[in-house]
């Protein structure tokens, strides 16, 4: 069984909804402590389709990067509303440094560009954000999943399953 772990999320409103609830609930199903962050602690999120709200436990500013195993960004319009502060690239670039992972699905990546961390890096995302990528030096594919080190990216809420798996066996992983 795999240890307990604390898993981030980084959200705004505007969220693509099922890129939020399912893996979230699946993190919470496997028994591991989901925390949401946002700008702002106790801010009420709702996502794009308005079939879900989330209540922010903490505002950026009160997040440390080292409490947490993984860290999801779920994609959506939320990633825009967050990617130009600088208390969430620093949040981003810390935990890339120490190895976290850090699971981005749909325009998820916007954040992992604007924190400078896609040079050499191999990943997918909304297939929109191809040419902006490949011009922040990274190397999009086209899969449903990709996986380069402690960076797990999707495309779309179709790929949901095997993002949500490959992040719960990365946590699986870290409990060694």
């Amino acid at each position: 069984m795999t240890q307990a772990k604390k898993v981030a999320f980084l959200l705004a409103n505007d969220f693509e909804d099922s890129e939020m609830q399912n893996p979230y609930d699946e993190m919470v199903k496997n028994g591991h402590e989901a925390v949401i962050i946002s700008l702002n602690s106790n801010e009420e999120l709702t996502g794009k389709k308005g079939t879900i709200t989330y209540t922010s436990h903490l505002g950026i500013e009160e997040a440390n990067a080292e409490d947490y195993a993984a860290i999801i960004i779920p994609g959506g319009k939320s990633p825009s509303h967050l990617k130009d502060n600088a208390a969430v690239q620093a949040f981003i670039k810390k935990a890339d440094q120490s190895g976290t992972t850090i699971s981005a699905i749909c325009h998820g990546p916007q954040i992992l560009e604007a924190a400078g961390l896609l040079k050499g890096r191999t990943l997918t995302a909304y297939p929109e954000l191809s040419a902006e990528i490949e011009a922040a030096g990274g190397h999009f594919v086209d899969k449903e999943v990709v996986v380069d080190r402690n960076l797990i990216t999707s495309r779309t809420p179709a790929d949901e399953p095997a993002f949500i798996r490959e992040t719960i066996d990365k946590l699986g992983v870290n409990a060694w």
